[in-house]
């Protein structure tokens, strides 16, 4: 979900299966910011398209959440380190505000290169965004997920 290629047209652009690939095996028990049916690539058990920010989630979560206005994230951030248990992904903006409060609660980070080229609703693949994408862990499955994943890019073990 790429605000940066087309901004306004749609918030739906889907994180491609080789993220997946890389961090097998990894199932995740609930994807809490997939699309109205359900998520394309993610190894889930259950999915959440409305309203996540105000339900409960259990379990390994994953997240990749709408990127939206310039301070969009936050709330999302804030939910995901207040769960303490899941990977997410986010643009690698790192002098964003947003992106200073929620590193240092992170246990983990893969600074994915080359850019994500995400995928649109019908299977193509957008352009190459203006900024990269970061996978972020909390939670000792996520950890482990991202440290199969490092041939991605750029791991670090933050605690």
């Amino acid at each position: 979900m790429s605000a940066w290629e087309a901004a306004g047209k749609s918030d739906e652009w889907f994180t491609p299966r080789y993220i997946f690939d890389a961090m097998m095996p990894v199932e995740f028990d609930l994807d809490v910011a997939a699309p109205m049916d359900g998520p394309r690539h993610v190894p889930t058990r259950f999915w959440r398209y409305t309203n996540s920010l105000e339900e409960f989630w259990a379990g390994f979560v994953w997240m990749n959440p709408p990127y939206g206005a310039r301070n969009g994230l936050a709330p999302w951030l804030d939910k995901f380190i207040a769960h303490g248990n899941g990977i997410c992904l986010v643009p690698d903006r790192t002098s964003a505000p947003w992106f200073q409060a929620a590193a240092p609660k992170m246990e983990a980070a893969l600074f994915v290169s080359p850019k994500i080229q995400f995928e649109r609703p019908d299977g193509t693949l957008g352009k190459s965004p203006g900024t990269g994408s970061v996978l972020f862990a909390i939670g000792r499955k996520g950890c482990e997920a991202l440290e199969r994943a490092k041939g991605l890019g750029w791991y670090v073990r933050c605690r």
